[in-house]
C-alpha cells in the first residue's frame, strides 16, 4: 500500500461554486459572507472557469462572471499526488486547485492551507514514533500509541517556559486548523506533555 498523500485525501469536498450567469453583486456579496476570494465557475457539473476576488478588481465593472472569469483553468485530477498539486500551485503562481474526477466533473478544491496541512498531520506520525523507540531502548517499555482527548487541567508540562512570538504563532495555526497534535505521555493517571507546550497553551487561551 502506498504511503503517497494524495489530492482526495485532504481536499475539501464541499465546494462552494458559482454559474456564468451569477451576478458580480452575489459574488462579492458570497466573498462576504463566506471569507473566500475565489469560486469555481460550474456548468453541468463541469468546471468552465474560475473568478476570484482579483478579477473584481483589475477588471472593468460587468454585470455578470461569465464576462469577467478566467476560461483558462488549471485544475488537479484528485488521485493526483499532493507534491504534485503544490509543484502546480507554486509554478502557476496560485492558491487553490479545482478537483475533478476522471469524468471530468467537479469533486472538490484543494488550497495551500491543505497541502500545508498534511505535511504537519504526515510529520506527526515520524515524531511519535521516533519517541517511543526513545522510550523503548531507554526504559524497556512497550508504549501504546493512541489518538485521544486529553484534559488540559491535568496536564503536567516538561518545559519551564513558553516564547510570545511562538505563542502567537501557535495560537493563528490553531485558528486556521493547522495546528499538529500534542504528544503526551500517559503513565497512571499522570498526563505529561512531553511536545507541544505553546500549541496546548494556545489552545487552553481559546
Amino acid at each position: 500500500m502506498s504511503n503517497k498523500a494524495l489530492v482526495r485525501d485532504y481536499m475539501t469536498r464541499d465546494v462552494i461554486t458559482v454559474s456564468s450567469d451569477t451576478s458580480t453583486a452575489e459574488i462579492i456579496k458570497l466573498m462576504k459572507e463566506t471569507g473566500h476570494d475565489g469560486f469555481p465557475v460550474k456548468d453541468n457539473g463541469s468546471v468552465i472557469g474560475m473568478v476570484t476576488a482579483f478579477d473584481l478588481l483589475i477588471k472593468p465593472w460587468v454585470k455578470t462572471v461569465s464576462e469577467i472569469m478566467s476560461r483558462d483553468v488549471v485544475v488537479a485530477d484528485q488521485d493526483m499526488s499532493l507534491n504534485d498539486a503544490a509543484r502546480v500551485m507554486f509554478r502557476m503562481g496560485i492558491s487553490r486547485l479545482p478537483v475533478i474526477n476522471k469524468e471530468g466533473k467537479l469533486v472538490g478544491i484543494i488550497t495551500n492551507t491543505d497541502i500545508v496541512r498534511s505535511h504537519i498531520e504526515r510529520s506527526t506520525p515520524m515524531k511519535v514514533n521516533y519517541f517511543k523507540k526513545t522510550l523503548e531502548q531507554l526504559y524497556g517499555v512497550k508504549p501504546e500509541v493512541k489518538r485521544m482527548k486529553v484534559p488540559i487541567e491535568k496536564l503536567r508540562p516538561t518545559q519551564n517556559k513558553v516564547y510570545a512570538d511562538e505563542l502567537q504563532g501557535r495560537t493563528y495555526e490553531i485558528k486556521r486548523g493547522l495546528a499538529e497534535p500534542t504528544i503526551v505521555v500517559k503513565t497512571g493517571e499522570r498526563y505529561v506533555l512531553i511536545d507541544g507546550h505553546h500549541r496546548t497553551l494556545a489552545s487552553y487561551r481559546l
